[in-house]
């Protein structure tokens, strides 16, 4: 189990990217969450298996249908205990 910080730039609020994250990670078996920030990016926290992690990384590079995703930046993150799902806060 390995858990990952990504901070996604371009236009990807008021545009479902966090509702899109949210299946995608569901579907995956991912858990952590996703939020937007005040500077108009989206943070996601991701938990789970490296494959998995993969796949997840390749759908956030992309974004929903309306987002356009300029920047993406992934860094380990370290955690003190377990996520029990995927939440949007």
């Amino acid at each position: 189990m390995k858990t990952i910080h990504i901070i996604v730039n371009g236009r990807v609020q008021g545009v479902y990217f966090r509702a899109f994250t949210q299946k995608k990670a569901i579907k995956l078996g991912v858990r952590g969450f996703v939020r937007n920030k005040a500077d108009g990016a989206v943070e996601i926290v991701a938990q789970a298996d490296q494959p998995a992690l993969d796949i997840f990384i390749k759908y956030c590079q992309k974004g929903s249908l309306m987002a356009k995703v300029n920047d993406i930046k992934i860094t380990d993150y370290t955690v003190t205990n377990n996520f029990s799902k995927f939440e949007i806060c």
